[in-house]
């Protein structure tokens, strides 16, 4: 059913999933506990990161910030998301979805780039393994991030401006569950074919050449793990590079699937669950397969937790022993 009662004059109403509100409850429940995970996870892998200085390394040093960008990513879509699905109030102020799609495109461009960061960085540990630490310096590091976070931000002013300047000509109901780009495009009563152009340039920027990158550089990785001799060196460069090939395909495969078919190839409710996938699985699911798939992480999180459990019942036991005093002295009086 369409909310056709609500008036939003100064906002934007999201539709979201409201055409099935059986299904609403279930996706909320399914949508916090993804949530819960995915501040969990991405929290855990930063802590054990930072905590930890073996894992003080270029390779980590991307994945904790691949674990940040997913916590700002999820927590700009699902608070909003999960008032949406809960209650009948599906308005959202104008401030309100701009900042999300802001945040959406920056935060999911920043991903784009950075993977193809990862990437580069495991084919330097794999091909030029004796130079790593030169080329893969901490100044360099930092510069590369940056340099991803700062052309993400240009990428979503350029196009999140552009989009809010559109005449909607009184148009406020968006059949999405968040204020993402081509619903927003979708409202405009004017001719979009500029910014349409506009989004597919900056697209093959932001997408097709850090893709085309990732491609490359996992080729020359599979050449030089083929030209090994050493079985166990093999095995250390797939684990390696295994983890992040995963979180790639996973990525850049929702991605090209949801904006590299023809507009009308997919229902409405299609598009929407796909978006759910990319927005609340994927983030979930990166910390977990970092931690199954690589060894150290797995051993620090590992100790991580043997360490809390030991502070733990050393709390215990020392709150037991002032107890046992207290008892011993009441016995003696």
């Amino acid at each position: 059913m369409r909310p056709n009662n609500y008036s939003s004059p100064d906002g934007f109403i999201l539709l979201g999933f409201s055409d099935h509100p059986e299904l609403e409850m279930v996706l909320s429940g399914i949508v916090t506990v993804f949530y819960l995970i995915t501040l969990i996870g991405n929290t855990a892998v930063i802590l054990v990161s930072l905590l930890y200085p073996q894992l003080h390394t270029p390779m980590y040093f991307f994945l904790r910030n691949l674990s940040f960008l997913d916590l700002c990513f999820t927590t700009s879509i699902i608070p909003q998301m999960l008032v949406n699905l809960w209650g009948q109030d599906k308005a959202i102020s104008y401030v309100g979805c701009a900042i999300q799609l802001y945040g959406y495109m920056w935060f999911g461009s920043v991903e784009c780039l950075l993977l193809a960061v990862m990437s580069y960085d495991r084919f330097t540990a794999v091909c030029k393994p004796l130079h790593y630490l030169v080329i893969m310096n901490p100044q360099v590091c930092l510069q590369m991030v940056s340099v991803a976070w700062g052309i993400s931000l240009a990428n979503s002013v350029v196009l999140c401006t552009m989009t809010l300047k559109l005449p909607r000509c009184g148009n406020h109901i968006l059949d999405h569950f968040l204020c993402e780009l081509p619903a927003l495009v979708n409202l405009a009563c004017i001719d979009t074919t500029a910014i349409e152009m506009t989004v597919f340039a900056l697209g093959i920027v932001i997408i097709l050449i850090p893709l085309s990158f990732i491609l490359i550089s996992y080729a020359l990785i599979a050449k030089a793990v083929i030209r090994m001799k050493s079985a166990v060196g093999r095995k250390k460069a797939i684990n390696t590079c295994g983890s992040h090939l995963t979180v790639v395909s996973i990525f850049y495969g929702t991605i090209i699937y949801m904006y590299m078919q023809p507009g009308n190839s997919a229902s409405k409710d299609q598009g929407k669950f796909l978006t759910l996938f990319y927005t609340i699985v994927t983030p979930s699911l990166n910390p977990i397969i970092y931690t199954l798939r690589n060894k150290d992480m797995k051993g620090a999180m590992k100790r991580l937790v043997g360490d809390w459990e030991e502070r733990t019942n050393e709390k215990g036991l020392s709150r037991g022993g002032w107890g046992g005093e207290e008892g011993e002295k009441g016995e003696e009086e």
